[in-house]
């Protein structure tokens, strides 16, 4: 038998052979099914919340401890015996007192008996149509069964090109919106920016998007009659408090940080804001939270600001700088915090 040392013999003996084709370890078939179920697992839980917290919470709105102001003598406990727990009744000295507390925003409406057989019931349309419409129907409600006719007045309506009292949410909305996109984009110039350009960065842009929002709706649309200084800062603040708070959670979290934040930003802060469905007709968990969100915080500054003349300002302006200086914080922080950790390991 005669054997084959010419060159060709010489390469197909140096040539490796071809190994068999090893089907998938238990690891990486763990890693191909979390690569197609966790994108899929994610969006079926935003769009599930995002359709419960808006349907679910306009579906059956109920009125609790809505706060009124009622002067009589004898009325005040009259109406909490009738109405219970809908409403909290704030005893007034005189109708110029329960006045006061209307205009400051103490109270959404003022109930009043000016003769027998006659009620007078004072809102704050500013207040929110839902609240108003709920206050409004219960009085109707005790007036009927006692037999008493009822006047209803606007003592303080909203502006003309805001009929719905919607301006607000769509406001807060659509700066949270802005901010959450800012801080999307934000993470992804981490290997291009050092920490300190991204803090302006995120700190121009979100001043930035607070006076294009309060010019818009302010001198343009005329749909909001906040001062226009103090708007821009409520708004930009806003606006840092969710690019902040995006860009941090996106950098601790990773990718499932951004889907945490459209949960608590996006869906459950502008569900429960208490624009679209008044946070006196929340239910109970969603009324705890509505105001620690920087959605819901925003609404209440944005009304106080055009209406009431910031009589309760500090509280909102509080909650959104805090939201906005505890993310900056923790993100500054988080260089140190990783060198220490590579120090131990």
């Amino acid at each position: 038998m005669t054997l084959s040392t010419g060159p060709a013999a010489q390469r197909d003996q140096r040539r490796p052979a071809v190994a068999e084709k090893q089907p998938p370890g238990p690891a990486a078939r763990r890693m191909a099914v979390r690569t197609w179920l966790q994108p899929t697992l994610i969006s079926l839980i935003v769009v599930a919340a995002f359709i419960a917290c808006y349907a679910g919470l306009q579906r059956d709105p109920r009125p609790h401890q809505v706060p009124v102001a009622v002067t009589g003598p004898g009325l005040p406990g009259a109406i909490q015996e009738a109405l219970g727990d809908a409403v909290e009744v704030h005893p007034a000295a005189d109708a110029a007192a329960a006045r006061r507390a209307l205009e400051h925003n103490d109270v959404v409406a003022v109930l009043s008996a000016p003769a027998p057989g006659r009620l007078t019931l004072e809102i704050a349309g500013a207040a929110g149509a839902s609240t108003t419409s709920a206050v409004t129907s219960l009085v109707d409600a005790y007036a009927h069964g006692a037999g008493a006719d009822v006047t209803t007045e606007d003592a303080v309506p909203l502006v003309k090109h805001d009929a719905r009292g919607l301006a607000g949410f769509y406001m807060a909305f659509g700066v949270t919106l802005a901010g959450f996109v800012l801080g999307s984009n934000v993470l992804g110039l981490a290997g291009v920016m050092r920490l300190r350009q991204r803090f302006l960065l995120l700190t121009g842009a979100s001043a930035a998007i607070g006076a294009v929002g309060a010019i818009v709706v302010g001198p343009v649309l005329g749909a909001a009659p906040a001062p226009l200084l103090p708007l821009t800062f409520v708004l930009a603040l806003l606006a840092a408090a969710a690019a902040f708070t995006t860009t941090l959670l996106g950098t601790f979290l990773g990718p499932i940080g951004l889907p945490i934040t459209t949960l608590v930003l996006l869906t459950v802060g502008n569900a429960t804001s208490g624009a679209v469905i008044g946070a006196d007709l929340l239910p109970a968990g969603a009324r705890q939270i509505s105001a620690l969100l920087p959605p819901g915080a925003a609404v209440r500054a944005i009304a106080d600001l055009g209406y009431f003349n910031g009589a309760h300002l500090a509280g909102p302006v509080i909650t959104l700088a805090l939201w906005a200086a505890g993310a900056a914080i923790l993100l500054a922080l988080r260089p140190r915090l990783m060198r220490r950790r590579t120090a131990a390991a």
